[in-house]
């Protein structure tokens, strides 16, 4: 079998489809995609808001308190608040359908979604953290989503045990860290970027074992470093003291500095450790996997994925938030102990589940949400097994003679995820917006819905520009103020507008002794994407020109990189790169 070069229905770009890609198409049993890789992952991430969060009320039966729900109030469907949703106090089965072969499989599917209630946050084994959203073990937290095993964590976004910790982002088994990309096994550690193991450090990037240094890039088990300078332990004392890392105005300077600093730092090609024939960025521990982001454990033969963790094996357009699992397709938020799961989100320790949500400890789903412990369903009526087995094969026929079309012409046979234009979210409230960001009229030209902000109900009490410059003069009143974001008359972007000062970040902030932050949360979180690669590929040589690196003139060495040919940083092979830092 040869590759094929098609033309992907959505944005009419060409795209590939290699042999092994129909291998696995076969092996699971669906027809080849139409839709090109990016947009089958626009497509899938469109349904994931971990951040969005909103107040409205429950619509369980006796509950008509306020509650924090990812679903916007105007959206017209159920919403039942966590603990009531878990409980035995209702029947999930009670929602089945007959199917019906005078409509379209998703538009019933859609009419099951919006008639079934559905869970405010995805919020499991969470102490005092009712803000925390896809988010698992979860302790004096706020704010923080795509997490597991967290405490007193805030405002953090694709973490894992952490502990203490503010504004971090793709960060594990790190405590007592600030502003930090990409970074693990990190005890106090602030403002730094793609770092391992490193104590007591301000302002490093791609440094690892490091202990008390500052303004350093590509430094390996090193202390007493400041600007990529040896410094005796009394000389990097001394010039630290001279520092006052309590002041906003003397970590913006740093900040500037430190970004040209990087600038001059050698980058590897990729982001990669323990990886072996793979191609991506930000993994450890992938075998065989290609066109992959931020993936870490033992991931195998995997291609269009990203933020997988733990075992995965044989999966395809998976993630983000994909682990424990084998034979996945267009899944995401789906694992632990999961085999055979095409089409799904937050579906756990099932087998052979096809287009379903929420559901979990089940096998031989089609089409069912919030189904627990159950078997042989679709629509979320239950059959014995030999009826579900005649019926499934005659509904993907179905879907194939009859396809859902959207409202731009789009077609939805068999083997496509569910449309975007039928998600809760809107184009912005999802991590869409996070790696594909759009503006509200690209985005509404291309078919998906906007929410515009609304009139805050609040009135500002102070400014960003006004806040005490250094920690020392915060006082305690802070807490009740409503600080007007620094970027709230800029166009563009989710800024939030104001926002206010926790309890619990206040002491954290004390705790490591950093200023006020003079951001909102949103426009803090996309300040710290704007530093990451895009989670896109361009093949590229090796830039390095030094005869001492074992070649002769320019290194011929070729890779795929998530460094845009255009972009300004130095960016070498693996074993360039090595020779340099080591």
């Amino acid at each position: 079998m040869q590759s094929e070069t098609r033309q992907c229905q959505n944005c009419k770009q060409s795209f590939a489809i290699e042999p092994e890609d129909f291998n696995f198409y076969k092996k699971i049993g669906v027809p080849p995609p139409t839709f090109c890789p990016d947009c089958r992952t626009v497509r899938r991430i469109s349904w994931r808001n971990e951040m969005s969060l909103f107040r409205r009320k429950c619509d369980a039966p006796g509950h008509d308190e306020d509650i924090i729900s990812m679903y916007p109030p105007d959206e017209k469907l159920k919403t039942y608040d966590s603990s009531y949703w878990w409980s035995d106090n209702w029947d999930q089965l009670s929602y089945g359908r007959d199917y019906d072969f005078s409509k379209p499989f998703f538009q019933q599917w859609s009419e099951l979604y919006r008639d079934f209630p559905q869970q405010a946050l995805s919020n499991i084994h969470a102490v005092n953290s009712d803000y925390c959203n896809v988010a698992e073990d979860s302790r004096e937290s706020y704010m923080s989503s795509g997490s597991w095993k967290i405490e007193r964590t805030f405002y953090s976004n694709r973490i894992s045990e952490t502990k203490d910790c503010s504004d971090t982002y793709v960060t594990h088994k790190s405590e007592l860290c600030y502003e930090d990309m990409f970074c693990e096994d990190c005890y106090r550690l602030m403002y730094s970027m793609k770092c391992k193991a490193c104590v007591d450090s301000y302002f490093l990037y791609d440094c690892h074992g490091c202990t008390n240094c500052l303004g350093c890039t590509n430094q390996r088990n090193k202390s007493y470093c400041m600007w990529n300078e040896p410094l005796s332990k009394e000389e990097y004392t001394k010039r630290l003291s001279e520092i006052d890392l309590t002041s906003y105005a003397e970590i913006s300077k740093l900040k500037e500095k430190f970004d040209k600093l990087v600038l001059g730092a050698v980058n590897r090609f990729a982001n990669q450790i323990r990886s072996i024939n793979s191609t991506g960025d930000n993994l450890d521990g992938v075998k065989n996997c290609h066109i992959i982001f931020d993936g870490n454990g033992n991931i195998e033969d995997c291609k269009f994925a990203h933020w997988v963790a733990h075992v995965v094996k044989d999966g395809y357009d998976i993630g983000p938030g994909l682990g424990d699992a084998e034979l996945a397709y267009e899944a995401f938020d789906t694992g632990i102990g999961n085999y055979r799961n095409l089409f799904t989100s937050v579906v756990y320790s099932s087998n052979n589940v096809e287009y379903s949500f929420n559901c979990h400890g089940c096998s031989d789903l089609f089409g069912c949400i919030g189904i627990r412990n159950k078997k042989h369903c679709i629509l979320n009526k239950e059959y014995s097994k030999e009826e579900y087995e005649a019926l499934v094969p005659k509904i993907k026929e179905h879907m194939m003679n009859m396809p859902y079309v959207d409202r731009n012409g789009l077609t939805y046979k068999y083997g496509e995820f569910f449309p975007a234009e039928l998600s809760p979210f809107c184009y912005n409230e999802t991590q869409a917006q996070d790696y594909f960001p759009l503006t509200k009229e690209e985005a509404l030209s291309r078919g998906y819905r906007w929410r515009d902000k609304k009139q805050n109900e609040y009135s500002l009490t102070i400014e960003a520009k006004d806040l005490p410059d250094r920690l020392g003069d915060v006082r305690d009143s802070i807490l009740s103020e409503v600080i007007g974001c620094a970027n709230r008359n800029n166009s563009g972007g989710r800024c939030r507008g104001a926002f206010k000062i926790t309890d619990g970040e206040l002491k954290l902030y004390k705790k490591l002794g950093v200023p006020l932050p003079h951001l909102c949360f949103f426009c803090r979180h996309e300040a710290r994407l704007a530093k990451r690669n895009p989670m896109k590929l361009w093949h590229r040589s090796c830039m390095c020109q030094k005869a001492v690196h074992s070649h002769a003139g320019k290194c011929l060495n070729e890779f795929d990189t998530a460094f845009a040919p255009d972009r300004p940083e130095t960016v070498y092979c693996e074993d360039c790169y090595n020779k340099e830092v080591y």
